[in-house]
């Protein structure tokens, strides 16, 4: 499942692309999501990419953290648990 149209326009080099699709297909898979929600998706990408941006460029330390970060959400409450990163 590519990352391409959650990007909402922002442009990364072609390393990154790669970094940041590989992630989301590894997060997407442990979650598994599946047909979920465009906007779980896009919660999702909005978090690999924040991680992203903090130079990460490991694509399994960028799942890791973006799983934990859910997790940590999930784990606080009901109402948190709707994947808003932002």
């Amino acid at each position: 499942m590519p990352i391409r149209p959650f990007l909402n326009g922002q442009r990364f080099d072609d390393e990154t692309l790669r970094v940041l699709g590989v992630a989301f297909e590894l997060v997407c898979a442990a979650l598994r999501i599946g047909l979920s929600d465009d906007d779980v998706k896009q919660a999702i990408a909005n978090k690999i990419i924040e991680l992203a941006k903090t130079g990460e460029r490991n694509p399994d330390l960028v799942c890791e953290r973006a799983l934990k970060d859910i997790r940590q959400l999930a784990s606080a409450g009901p109402a948190t648990t709707q994947l808003d990163f932002d």
